[in-house]
Formats: structure tokens, sequence, C-alpha cells
């Protein structure tokens, strides 16, 4: 063994690993069709998320919708002076309530949001309470929601109710009279029934409207205004 040769055996197997370079082939990355790596965009369609341009499109398209929708119910809602709107309702007590059975009748309808709630009980009582009133004035009144008639049934047992509580669970007259729209509560927008009184005279047009009805006093308002009117 030569000299050079003891020398080299004599250094440490890391030493001589070490003057070896490593060769390091980088990793091939996945490509997708045509060659292109795959976008982040692809990713995140694969993964079942909507890109955010797909998002916001979808989002710019029901703002659109819901403004739309505004502004047909602004065009449509029901003015004084013009002819009250036909409809035929499901009541408490298992018959029918129409335009038709108060005809050559002033009619009071009063619609309220949800039956047996503060609010609409208090309207509903008060309502009751001037029912003699109003009759011997030859005025007809009817409470409307979108209550099942089982549930009107209920609110009108529970507080002895004598005035008849229709029950229009398609808010397709609450939409007619402009009883159905945006509201707001606790910082959300959503949409469901306004709170409105309407005053059809004897010859079927539109006396009077309440929109944004506050209880307190109020059935005694439309008393007055329906004597008067």
């Amino acid at each position: 063994m030569s000299k050079k040769t003891r020398k080299e055996s004599g250094k440490p197997l890391a030493s001589r690993k070490a003057r070896a370079p490593l060769s390091k082939t980088p990793a091939k990355q996945p490509t997708a069709k045509g060659g292109r790596s795959p976008s982040k965009s692809s990713k995140s369609r694969k993964g079942g998320q909507a890109s955010p341009r797909l998002r916001s499109s979808k989002l710019s398209k029901a703002k659109a919708v819901a403004t739309s929708n505004r502004e047909n119910r602004a065009r449509s809602v029901l003015r004084e002076g013009e002819k009250a709107r036909s409809f035929k309702l499901p009541r408490d007590g298992g018959n029918t309530v129409s335009l038709q059975d108060f005809a050559g009748q002033k009619l009071v309808l009063f619609f309220y949001p949800r039956a047996d709630t503060p609010g609409c009980t208090r309207e509903a009582i008060d309502f009751t309470r001037l029912k003699g009133a109003f009759a011997a004035a030859g005025i007809a009144v009817v409470g409307v929601s979108g209550d099942t008639p089982k549930a009107q049934e209920a609110f009108r047992n529970k507080h002895q109710l004598s005035v008849p509580l229709a029950s229009d669970e398609t808010h397709e007259m609450l939409e007619a009279y402009g009883a159905w729209g945006e509201k707001s509560m606790y910082g959300r927008t959503f949409e469901g029934i306004l709170r409105t009184t309407i005053l059809i005279g004897a010859d079927g047009r539109i006396v009077k409207i309440w929109r944004k009805v506050r209880v307190d006093g109020h059935a005694d308002e439309v008393l007055a205004a329906a004597r008067s009117g």
C-alpha cells in the first residue's frame, strides 16, 4: 500500500462523503392539461370553494333581484282613492272571508305581524273592544296576518277576540295591500309583515291608509276617521 492510499483510507467516512457533491434533482411539479401548473383558483374549485370573482357575481345578482322586487312593490302599492283589491282568505273558525262579503259597507283591514305577540295582541284587543262602536257606525273590521288558521283560532280563544282573523300564508294579499316588505331588527334586515291599517269606503275605494302603525290609541284613531270619512 502506497503512502497516498494509506492517507486516504485513514480519513473519516463523513469526510470522504463530503468530497463527493450530492446531486439533487428538483421534484417535478404536477402539471395541468396543456403543460401548465394548476393555479390556486383551480385548486379552490376542486375543493368546492367558489372563487372571489364568482362569489362577488352571485352577491351582485342577489342584490339586483332584491332591488327589482322592492321597485316592483313600490310601483304596485295601493294608494288612497284606488279601488280595493279583491281577496278571499281562510279565517278562524274554518270559514272564509272576502272583500265581496262587505260590498256596500265600510271595512277596516288591520294587518299585524304575528298572532299572540305583545303588540299584535294589544292591537287585536283594542279593535275587539271597539267592535260595537264600529258596528253601530256600519263599519266592519277584519284582522289579517300570515299565521295559519289554527294559530288564529288559538289567538282568538286565548284573548277572547271577536273580530274575524284572516290567514294569508302565501302573502299575496299582504303584498297587494302594501303590508309586506323589508324590515330591520337588531341590525338584521329581512322581509315580513308591515303593521298597516286600511279603511275601505262603501264604494270599494281606499279612503285612508295608516303605515308603520303605532299600536297605542290606533284603534280609536281609525274609528274616528271611519266615522267621518
